[in-house]
């Protein structure tokens, strides 16, 4: 007997698949077809002949823990305590399925916002808990009361996910002080922000959980390096929360992947004395700029994006079909594969809205654009 029985393929998974068999240009998953920064790869070659094969410690490779603890303190000005509060994760999947298979147990309700990615939900299921599945307005913003109404005294977690997949959204300042105020009438929720796309927001500068104090001591914050340096491959990520939690978490950890890969990990510590995450917004802001200057004269319309490097599109003026059936034909018919976003719905809600990500190179997303402009 299944334990995930509506749980099917993912449709990251089926789109992809549909993009290579019909030879079509793949704006569906998240991952970029750019190259690795060159000073990287040329690390990683140079670690490969030395003694970097063994198992690192469990939470991680402690010069590496060291810089994330300066990244987050230069970036949020939060002090961390880089032996006790840093897990280093196989990607922030496994950080976001760990935390909630330590911290939720039989029973408990996890409020989870809609349209969510697909992550959230099978490790509470597999927790036998109950996702509590509350959508977000229309535009994306929270809807505090709703959300609220979704709160019960069974309720361990509710999880964010800012900058936001799929939509692209940034939480403002007032959602913070509204949150802030809610999980303050809520003192035993816990917090699971979700912030893999941190260093990629536009006109609007991301907050963090990091720079709340309010929030800190009852959150854990996931964040990718497989986002931020585009190595979405490697699977390395982490999270970041206070020693009382992480206690728990790395019960779970230990058993699950115990740590993470090792020269990845000291290629990431090296490379981080070589960037600055800045460089980040800027350069995908030049990519979604370019991507919506190229589908304006589309059928298209394109919804803002804040963050992230997803852009959002509703097909209303094309058709009237299914989300998920205008995205197959899009493929067979088109050549371009993207996302539906009623698949990030828990009842499926169709707004006629895609999903493309611009995280390729302009020859990509010139061709694609061409492809778009004549439907």
């Amino acid at each position: 007997m299944s334990k995930l029985p509506d749980i099917g393929t993912s449709i990251f998974t089926i789109m992809s698949k549909m993009a290579v068999e019909h030879n079509a240009i793949n704006l569906s998953q998240g991952f970029p077809n750019f190259k690795v920064d060159k000073r990287l790869t040329a690390i990683v070659d140079r670690l490969a002949k030395e003694d970097v094969h063994q198992y690192l410690p469990m939470s991680g490779y402690p010069p590496l823990l060291a810089k994330i603890a300066t990244l987050v303190q230069k970036s949020y000005n939060r002090i961390i305590q880089s032996e006790t509060e840093i897990l280093v994760t196989a990607g922030a999947t496994q950080g976001i399925f760990t935390t909630i298979m330590a911290l939720v147990n039989a029973d408990d309700e996890v409020i989870i916002l809609d349209p969510s990615y697909d992550c959230y939900l099978a490790p509470v299921l597999l927790c036998n808990a109950k996702p509590i599945r509350v959508p977000l307005n229309d535009d994306y913003t929270p809807n505090w009361e709703r959300i609220e109404k979704g709160i019960s005294p069974k309720t361990k977690l509710l999880i964010i996910n800012n900058p936001h997949n799929p939509t692209g959204k940034i939480v403002t300042e007032n959602d913070f002080l509204a949150l802030e105020a809610l999980l303050e009438k809520h003192p035993n929720i816990i917090l699971l922000s979700d912030e893999v796309y941190e260093f990629i927001s536009f006109e609007y500068p991301h907050i963090s959980v990091h720079s709340r104090e309010k929030l800190q001591n009852r959150s854990v914050v996931i964040s990718s390096f497989g986002k931020s340096f585009h190595i979405t491959g490697w699977k390395v990520g982490y999270l970041i929360t206070p020693e009382y939690l992480m206690k728990e978490i790395k019960k779970v950890h230990q058993f699950l992947v115990f740590s993470v890969n090792s020269i990845c990990q000291v290629a990431i510590s090296e490379y981080l004395d070589l960037i600055s995450v800045k460089e980040l917004s800027p350069f995908y802001q030049e990519k979604r700029d370019y991507f919506r200057e190229l589908l304006k004269n589309s059928r298209l319309v394109l919804m803002p994006c804040e963050g992230t490097y997803f852009q959002v599109a509703s097909y209303a003026a094309i058709s009237n079909e299914n989300d998920i059936d205008f995205c197959k034909r899009l493929i067979t018919e088109h050549g371009v594969a993207a996302i539906p976003i009623s698949t990030f719905y828990a009842d499926g809600k169709d707004l006629k809205l895609i999903r493309f990500c611009f995280a390729k190179d302009n020859k990509t997303l010139e061709e694609a654009a061409k492809r778009l402009c004549a439907i």
